[in-house]
């Protein structure tokens, strides 16, 4: 009965995420449209998307693994970079835009779990506030070095050189990133679309994931390490999984976001951006991904719905803020969910 009950809270939390995101994307399609959508947020639904996607994977290692990790942004400006130069390098390969940004999506998430083994190995042998700092160290060593890196393209192939250009490039050859300058000129070929295509594909892994023999590791490992090395589950294996997995999905939301932008730099992917992604988690609720979700989208818009109060914008987003941290940590929701509990027990009893 109990194992029944597991399986159906499962498949609700699934059903719930999946129809935010569908009912979302078919009511903008519909504002967009009749033209009853502004074009500021117009330009906001892809950065929405790629923070949706950034909140629920890293809800995967803050609220499923129980590791708080700081250094989120740092994977996302590794799948940014990767991907911008695998889409300049791919141009003419495949001219077909929206393949183009799959391929790019799918190498930035590569990339970045590779950064996620690197940076996971030592790290994730530590515990609460030093595995926090730490990752929050790395996350900043790895927007340093995209800030001082140089990459061409020409008829030879890529070119890399780090701190100074260390390289010429042949006559019509191109600079794909600049050192501390970025990137310019860049092609946007990212739309709502692929990013809401994008966030499907995050649901449907992550959920599947969570909910797998995988998944009850991990929450094991989360609750109690001692007792899930007693029955032979491996700490150290599930814990890197979860890490690399929320890494390189961190790395896809970058690629999408990076593709939205004429212009990027290393600057766009600082320590603020990890706390954003942060506070979307924890106001969403640990472990509830359709909270992230509605978390990331609702604090995305809310500045720019608060513009025509100008003056107090700020501040009235501060107090919902915390209005909603409250809310989130305090007995009142908990009565609500043990109120909405009882009543099922009482109809199932009679």
């Amino acid at each position: 009965m109990k194992q029944s009950r597991t399986l159906l809270a499962d498949k609700r939390d699934s059903v719930i995420s999946f129809g935010i995101v569908i009912i979302a994307f078919v009511l903008v399609q519909i504002l967009i449209l009749t033209g009853n959508i502004s074009s500021s947020l117009k330009g906001q639904l892809v950065p929405i998307c790629a923070y949706i996607i950034m909140a629920v994977s890293l809800n995967l290692t803050v609220g499923i693994l129980g590791e708080l990790s700081l250094g989120h942004a740092g994977f996302m400006s590794v799948g940014a970079f990767s991907g911008i130069v695998a889409t300049t390098s791919l141009a003419e390969a495949i001219p077909f835009a929206p393949l183009r940004l799959a391929v790019a999506m799918v190498i930035g998430g590569l990339c970045a779990a590779v950064a996620g083994v690197i940076v996971g190995v030592p790290v994730l042998r530590l515990k609460g506030d030093y595995l926090a700092i730490v990752t929050l160290a790395f996350g900043e060593i790895i927007k340093n070095i995209v800030g001082v890196l140089y990459v061409g393209v020409d008829g030879k192939g890529l070119h890399f050189g780090l701190i100074e250009q260390g390289f010429t490039l042949e006559e019509g050859g191109k600079m794909i990133i600049n050192g501390p300058m970025g990137v310019s000129g860049v092609t946007k070929i990212s739309t709502f679309t692929s990013g809401f295509v994008l966030i499907l594909v995050t649901l449907f892994i992550l959920l599947n994931l969570i909910h797998s023999r995988t998944g009850r590791a991990i929450m094991s490992v989360r609750d109690n390490q001692i007792a899930a090395e007693s029955i032979g589950i491996s700490v150290t294996r599930y814990k890197l999984l979860a890490f690399v997995i929320s890494a390189a999905f961190a790395g896809m939301a970058g690629t999408l976001y990076a593709m939205n932008f004429s212009t990027v730099t290393a600057a766009k992917f600082d320590f603020n951006t990890s706390i954003l992604i942060l506070v979307f988690v924890v106001l969403g609720g640990l472990g509830n991904i359709w909270g992230s979700i509605i978390a990331a989208a609702l604090l995305t818009v809310l500045p720019e719905l608060l513009r025509a109060v100008n003056d107090y914008r700020m501040l009235i987003y501060a107090i919902l803020l915390i209005v909603m941290m409250i809310f989130n940590n305090s007995g009142i929701k908990t009565r609500l969910l043990e109120k909405r509990a009882a009543r099922k027990a009482s109809k199932e009893g009679v």
